[in-house]
């Protein structure tokens, strides 16, 4: 790396780190301003309050990360620009591709850095944090004596196993002792029509066996046609060995699609690869965007480049405003893409990348017409 390259990317460094440092400190005042109190009223130390938002920061990265790449790249070239080092670079034979060539390795490890950061880091910081959390009131609760087998509840939870013709409904589901209370579970036919349902106060599943165990319950049996009960039968403990659907799947699916690592949102994906269910797009669509967006660094500097290094006679002012525009019409126009293709509008591959190769297409139209 030559003089300038080193010059620049530490002045680019020096202010990303700033900016990005008073933006996480405005976040992190938001949660203190929104979880201190429940953490207090749960009687939780100060070395358990710092762990949780210690954890809880990395989730913040995918809003403060872009932000902050473009404001430290408008504020360095501008800067660059005004005191004329733009124009004594390109005087000496360099074009603004050459001069800039670090700041072009720097967005290409973070790129990177923001596929590390969206497929694995920030879910992780999500989940972590509210499992620290829920931990802290199971603890709370079984200080007031609450039974073991009630802690962790997860209520409403819902699946529709459309491979298999069957409907899941569950009123409660304990991570910490894996059981099911309140369970219904219908079979349909081909047409979508109730065979038969299960309810049982309470069920579990067999990893080993790949099978559910219902206790305390009721199984009935229907005229499909008609609709009307034919046959009921009570039961103590039923084992039904065709029931394998995995509970930790049919968690996953009752979950947002940005609390999601990759893998989990491709497990999904795969899963019901072959069935037309509008609400696994949404999770297709942040799955292919994952991917996407982690081109989002190279965007950035490619909108903020043409703007930021326009011809002398332009005041800088004028370039940060089309670069600030650019950036906020790309969020928009990626968060109807999203919408059209969660709500099964648009092929989902094509809602997670049609922003960013439009902007790629207008990034490379800009840098044509500089001189």
């Amino acid at each position: 790396m030559t003089v300038f390259d080193r010059y620049i990317l530490k002045e680019w460094l020096k202010i990303l780190g700033l900016i990005m440092c008073a933006t996480m400190g405005l976040l992190l005042i938001q949660a203190l301003y929104d979880d201190f109190r429940d953490l207090i009223d749960m009687k939780v130390n100060t070395g358990d309050i710092l762990i949780y938002f210690g954890t809880k920061l990395p989730s913040y990265t995918p809003v403060v990360l872009p932000t902050s790449l473009l404001l430290s790249l408008l504020f360095v070239l501008s800067k660059l620009h005004r005191s004329n080092e733009i124009t004594a670079m390109r005087s000496a034979g360099l074009n603004v591709f050459s001069a800039t060539r670090s700041l072009w390795l720097a967005s290409i490890v973070f790129c990177g850095l923001s596929l590390l950061l969206n497929a694995r880091i920030v879910p992780w910081s999500i989940e972590a944090s509210q499992s620290l959390k829920d931990g802290f009131e199971y603890r709370e609760e079984a200080r007031k004596a609450a039974p073991r087998g009630i802690l962790g509840l997860k209520t409403g939870v819902t699946f529709d196993n459309h491979r298999m013709g069957r409907m899941w409904y569950i009123n409660r589901y304990s991570r910490f002792s894996e059981k099911a209370y309140g369970v219904t579970v219908s079979e349909l036919d081909k047409d979508r029509r109730e065979r038969t349902r299960i309810l049982a106060s309470e069920a579990h599943y067999d990893p080993v066996a790949k099978a559910w165990a219902f206790s305390s319950g009721r199984e009935l049996w229907f005229e499909v046609e008609s609709g009307e009960i034919i046959r009921s039968v009570v039961f103590e403990h039923k084992v039904m060995p065709h029931f394998n659907e995995d509970p930790t799947l049919m968690l996953l699916i009752d979950r947002a699609p940005a609390e999601l690592s990759l893998f989990e949102l491709e497990r999904i994906v795969k899963y019901f690869a072959m069935e037309a269910n509008p609400k696994v797009m949404a999770y297709a669509v942040r799955y292919y965007s994952v991917l996407a967006d982690s081109l989002l660094p190279l965007i950035i500097l490619a909108i903020a480049i043409p703007f930021a290094v326009s011809g002398v006679r332009v005041s800088p002012t004028v370039g940060v405003s089309k670069s600030i525009g650019l950036f906020f019409a790309y969020y928009l126009l990626n968060a109807l893409a999203t919408n059209l293709g969660g709500n099964g509008f648009m092929d989902p591959l094509w809602a997670a990348w049609l922003t960013n190769i439009a902007f790629i297409g207008a990034a490379t139209f800009f840098f044509g017409r500089m001189r």
